[in-house]
């Protein structure tokens, strides 16, 4: 069995800026920056799943139809429970919202179990901080998002490896004729 989510993952220009600002963060609230090659946004964590569950992943991811989008990341902040800090955005855009509902909704159908919070898309920069982070706004950059994709956790090394992805399209109509 594989230990798998579904995710954001960014470009290196947008992995490296989101590293400096985790190596940041965590100059100011302890703990240890997330490395740049692990840095992500799960949109649905599955945990362990079982290879023949594959077809059942496929059809789930291929149900997302939403447009490629900029994901705006224009605030920091931290999770207290978790100790973890984040950087994420104001107003996400509808198209995130949309992809991860889409997604959620279909393994569901699927017999997958999720967790049962609401969706706060964030991108964890920080793990194990020692003190409080209060929400603030940062200087905004934009991530462009054109797919989504499907991430195995390596159970002993923590590695992630990019199992597939869906590339993002925009919808079309139908041609009038």
């Amino acid at each position: 069995m594989a230990r798998l989510f579904f995710a954001i993952w960014p470009d290196e220009a947008t992995a490296q800026r989101l590293h400096e600002l985790g190596t940041r963060l965590a100059a100011r609230a302890g703990g240890h920056a997330v490395p740049r090659e692990k840095i992500h946004l799960t949109l649905a964590f599955l945990g362990e799943v079982a290879p023949a569950r594959a077809d059942d992943l496929v059809q789930a991811a291929d149900a997302v139809k939403e447009a490629p989008f900029d994901l705006v990341l224009d605030r920091t902040g931290a999770f207290r429970r978790a100790r973890v800090a984040w950087a994420g955005s104001t107003a996400p855009d509808p198209r995130l919202l949309a992809a991860e509902s889409t997604l959620r909704r279909e393994l569901r159908s699927r017999g997958f179990e999720l967790e049962d919070r609401p969706f706060a898309p964030h991108v964890t920069l920080v793990r194990k901080v020692d003190r409080t982070l209060a929400t603030e706004p940062i200087e905004p950059f934009a991530w462009h998002v054109g797919e989504i994709v499907l991430v195995r956790s390596e159970l002993g090394s923590g590695a992630y490896k990019v199992m597939t992805n869906w590339p993002l399209k925009a919808k079309r109509g139908r041609a009038k004729g």
